[in-house]
């Protein structure tokens, strides 16, 4: 197909990265599927004769990733689309994380977005009019007991992506910020690093347990047709939320955050800055 698009899409053998892929192939499309373990990979490869291209990239390895874009962007011949999409969860208490799992979570979370957004970034500009796709959070915007560290990296990819989509505009590139809501991705079970937990955090933890409950969001082939109708958009959104609850939570969550700053507005108003 001559009007096929080429995608690179990270985290892509589970959860939303696959469904994503699925649909863009479904769509005609070509894909670069890249995840650390590319096995679960090989039937949609099989399946889709060459349009599926698994590859085997840590996203943590910045000279790695530099490489691995390169041969990407070789496979179909430039990229159209990216969507870094790949990401963990460090599941605790800020207290009871380890530098190690501090560290290792956002080398993923943050570091690795970040290193693929850089090595991207010509082959969209080649394209004159590339699309770079940024997976946070509709939670990003504020910070959670047990899943701190998830909404601090995610908030963090935020704020750079709002200021790589100024930087990259008038280059032909349109970066939008995608809050994905809750999707049931696997990020709780086989996406999850878990703290030790300290006996004094008990009672909140099984607070915020209970408040998350038993219940799966929706499978992630039903957000996908909003990515499809995203990348195709002339003139995308910086920002957009995934999920019709989604949406109804982080107004919720701003409206709040706008109270707040307006109970307080003489104390704020005391000094001049």
């Amino acid at each position: 197909m001559t009007n096929a698009r080429a995608w690179l899409i990270t985290g892509a053998s589970r959860g939303l990265g696959r469904a994503f892929a699925e649909a863009a192939l479904a769509e005609g499309d070509r894909v670069v599927a890249i995840a650390r373990d590319v096995e679960p990979l090989k039937d949609l490869a099989e399946k889709h004769d060459g349009r599926l291209v698994p590859m085997a990239l840590d996203v943590t390895d910045r000279k790695g990733v530099f490489e691995g874009v390169e041969r990407a962007a070789a496979v179909f011949g430039g990229l159209d689309v990216v969507v870094n999409n790949a990401g963990t969860l460090l599941y605790g208490m800020v207290e009871e994380a380890t530098e190690e799992q501090i560290r290792a979570h956002l080398d993923v979370n943050f570091f690795g977005a970040v290193w693929v957004a850089q090595a991207v970034l010509p082959h969209l500009r080649a394209r004159g009019g590339g699309r770079l796709l940024q997976v946070t959070s509709m939670g990003s915007g504020g910070g959670m007991a047990t899943v701190g560290f998830y909404g601090a990296g995610k908030a963090a990819l935020d704020s750079l992506s709002e200021a790589l989509a100024m930087e990259v505009e008038g280059l032909g590139i349109k970066v939008t910020i995608v809050q994905m809501g809750g999707y049931n991705t696997g990020l709780f079970t086989t996406g999850t690093t878990a703290t030790e937990p300290l006996p004094l955090y008990g009672p909140l933890r099984a607070e915020m347990e209970a408040m998350w409950g038993d219940a799966v969001g929706p499978e992630p082939e039903t957000a996908a047709p909003v990515i499809l109708k995203l990348a195709a958009l002339p003139d995308p959104p910086r920002r957009l939320i995934v999920g019709g609850q989604s949406f109804d939570h982080v107004l919720d969550m701003n409206k709040a955050q706008v109270d707040l700053y307006r109970a307080w507005e003489d104390l704020s108003r005391i000094a001049p800055g």
